[in-house]
């Protein structure tokens, strides 16, 4: 996954450069095709070490959408290219990122330039800036596969002190009167009404997605961390569970009380699905969600392609010394060009 990575900047370089003169939609599409080869290349990888089960209404055809989702490591992010990239949408994904990623080598850099979205938490969240950079994408007619983790981080069932600090929080946000969520954290609603009212006569639907893998009880039943990307590709987690509810955007409070609202109430869900599939008291109900499912194995012909095509062109770049150079210089001088790329226009 990470070999690559200069290969592909290297294109999209050469692609940027080429496209500034031509109109921007001429940019835009490229970038698109690229990003999708290159995740196509991930999902190689990711689809074949694991199962997929999919439950709910995902539809078939392309749409503008924010995709919400509960947060649990890192493969999460990956869960939203298996979707989008069933409905051929997989260049059209987009997401809203913690600031402190836009330092990643390489990856935090692109990720803007392909209309990523980096935003600080809680009080220091920018909603001017966010509004901005949404109506910007909106105005290029940039399609939008937005992906947002409301909850600001990780669940993760070793720490009880993040439990119980989601909790708190629930109390001094006025939520006290709701339930407290057992199996997820609570949500920050100020980045989801922001760019669900920002983009509403822009969207076709809000995605509200739960994920579980299966593989994280332990033999006492409880409820263990995530599987890393690395656990992951060992092939420890035998089947990962997606259930999807489309919700028009009618259906969506705009007066921001009953929009924090109704997103606590849309995790309330997610929180009972989860607690059906890892503490079901009947044993035959659990690793699974309620409703018909679906086992969805992708084609090859989505993923290999992509695979030998990226992985022979950076073959071909470290079968030579002179390729060997460009590769590592792009690793070094790409980070800090991208690094000041990002402290100068955020």
């Amino acid at each position: 996954m990470m070999g690559p990575a200069p290969t592909y900047v290297l294109a999209w370089g050469a692609w940027r450069l080429l496209s500034a003169v031509l109109p921007a939609r001429f940019y835009r599409e490229v970038d698109d095709r690229l990003y999708t080869i290159y995740q196509s290349m991930v999902l190689f990888f990711f689809e074949n070490y694991t199962g997929v089960i999919i439950y709910g209404d995902l539809p078939k055809n392309k749409e503008n959408v924010i995709y919400l989702s509960n947060h649990q490591c890192t493969v999460d992010w990956i869960i939203a290219d298996m979707l989008a990239i069933r409905q051929n949408a997989l260049g059209h994904v987009r997401y809203v990122l913690k600031d402190g990623l836009k330092w990643l080598p390489l990856y935090g850099w692109y990720f803007s330039q392909h209309g990523g979205v980096y935003v600080k938490r809680s009080a220091k969240f920018n909603e001017k800036e966010m509004r901005e950079k949404l109506r910007a994408q909106m105005k290029a007619e940039t399609p939008m596969y937005l992906v947002i983790f409301p909850e600001g981080t990780r669940y993760n069932p070793e720490i009880p002190k993040v439990i119980a600090d989601s909790q708190s929080f629930a109390e001094k946000e006025a939520l006290n009167s709701l339930a407290y969520l057992n199996h997820r954290i609570t949500e920050l609603p100020r980045l989801e009404k922001t760019s669900i009212d920002t983009m509403k006569d822009y969207l076709d639907a809000v995605y509200d997605v739960t994920v579980a893998y299966e593989g994280t009880v332990d033999h006492k039943g409880q409820r263990k961390l995530a599987p890393s990307m690395t656990e992951f590709l060992c092939k420890e987690c035998p089947r990962v569970h997606i259930f999807i509810d489309r919700i028009e955007l009618k259906d969506i409070p705009e007066e921001q009380m009953y929009m924090r609202r109704w997103l606590h109430e849309r995790f309330e869900i997610k929180d009972k699905l989860l607690i059906e599939f890892y503490d079901a008291k009947d044993s035959k109900r659990r690793n699974k969600f309620p409703g018909k499912s679906v086992h969805s194995k992708l084609s090859l012909k989505k993923t290999l392609p992509s695979l030998l095509f990226l992985g022979g062109l950076t073959a071909s770049m470290l079968l030579t010394e002179s390729g060997r150079k460009l590769y590592v210089k792009t690793w070094i001088y790409g980070t800090l060009i991208g690094c000041l790329w990002v402290s100068i226009k955020p």
